[in-house]
């Protein structure tokens, strides 16, 4: 007898959950507050970010997630482009830390690159002062708002998942998933809810060791005839702010001087990066503000500072600003990626992948329930 699936959320955690509930044969069926996913899943830059990860589990499960965005993009003819990604230096303390992990991560394939190679993987690279760059072939851009959108179409057809949108759940109690005065039942339930899941298990979620991130990003307009940037782009205060590059041992000293030289970048957690989408618009951000009770107003001050970060690594033809937004997720504060729970038999949360929800969770929901059903 075929068993049933609840997953309650449409995002990118509820969306790897559901696929990988379907194809462990489970009738499928996911619930969505809103009318279409609106939340942390759309607000980012759309990077799959191996390159983040640390070597062992965590890198692991970005490979292959990486494998899982690439399988379900050519399926469900979603853009998606395989353009790599490429850390820059502008001094010479940068380019030690580009050195230490290119000899630190050579299984990985990274290149250290001169400075004329680096403007010729990326034309929009400023030219003075460029002492060269890391290039990595792993990183995939797809653009979230329309990925995330594309995604239950797919799901749909290929897997029978059916999809409610406006119901928004007000209680489970294993069997019955409420919305409201609907019930649904199911074997299993799976709660993805992402930010809003201490709505439903208040009690759970006030004894994590748990906070909530507050980001600001931005949209530049789309650029003028066809021209990309080639590989995703970071400058160098995107060095102190992932794990994997923790690696290299000369990054303590290039902290000392960030934190003399950027006290106002490294208090609103900032560091600079730019990914260009199908249309050619290129996102840029972002910044990391931490608190059980984000601020809702974004402050143009953090997006100034990001501005004038990215005009020190980056020139692009047409710099006009399109939108601007906030996104809020949930992150551990203990040095943990996921949380997962069980609240009662038959209920699984699943939640807070460390702000790289795009990067880990087709990996990391895939091996959870391949290894627990």
């Amino acid at each position: 007898m075929t068993k049933s699936a609840i997953v309650v959320g449409a995002g990118i955690v509820g969306l790897a959950t559901a696929k990988a509930l379907a194809e462990k044969g489970f009738t499928v069926t996911v619930v969505e507050r809103t009318q279409k996913a609106v939340g942390a899943s759309i607000r980012n830059f759309g990077m799959i970010w191996p390159i983040g990860q640390p070597d062992g589990t965590l890198y692991e499960t970005a490979k292959l997630s990486r494998r899982i965005w690439k399988q379900v993009c050519s399926e469900a003819n979603i853009w998606h482009d395989e353009v790599g990604s490429l850390h820059t230096a502008y001094e010479a303390d940068e380019y030690r830390v580009l050195e230490e992990l290119a000899a630190t991560y050579t299984h990985r394939g990274y290149k250290l690159v001169t400075p004329d190679a680096t403007r010729e993987l990326s034309p929009a690279t400023a030219e003075k002062n460029l002492k060269g760059g890391l290039y990595s072939p792993e990183e995939m851009i797809v653009d979230p708002r329309k990925a995330i959108a594309a995604i239950p179409g797919w799901l749909q057809e290929k897997y029978k998942v059916n999809f409610l949108w406006g119901k928004a759940v007000t209680k489970v109690a294993h069997p019955a998933v409420h919305a409201g005065d609907e019930v649904f039942y199911a074997d299993l339930i799976y709660v993805c809810s992402g930010a809003d899941f201490e709505t439903l298990y208040p009690d759970m979620y006030a004894a994590l060791p748990i906070t909530k991130c507050k980001l600001q990003m931005m949209r530049l307009q789309a650029q003028p005839d066809n021209w990309r940037i080639g590989p995703a782009l970071c400058g160098a205060l995107s060095l102190a702010h992932y794990q994997a590059f923790k690696a290299a041992s000369s990054l303590s000293t290039l902290m000392t001087r960030f934190e003399s030289q950027y006290p106002d970048y490294l208090k609103h957690g900032i560091h600079v990066m730019v990914s260009q989408n199908q249309a050619g618009e290129l996102t840029v951000g972002d910044s990391h503000e931490y608190g059980l009770n984000p601020d809702p107003f974004d402050r143009s001050v953090i997006n100034k500072l990001i501005l004038d970060y990215l005009d020190s690594f980056a020139t692009f033809k047409q710099p006009a600003i399109i939108e601007t937004w906030n996104g809020i997720y949930p992150k551990l504060t203990n040095g943990e990626a996921n949380i997962v729970l069980h609240p009662e038999s038959g209920v699984t949360v699943i939640n807070g992948l460390g702000g790289a929800g795009m990067t880990l969770s087709f990996g990391f929901c895939d091996q959870l329930i391949k290894n627990s059903i």
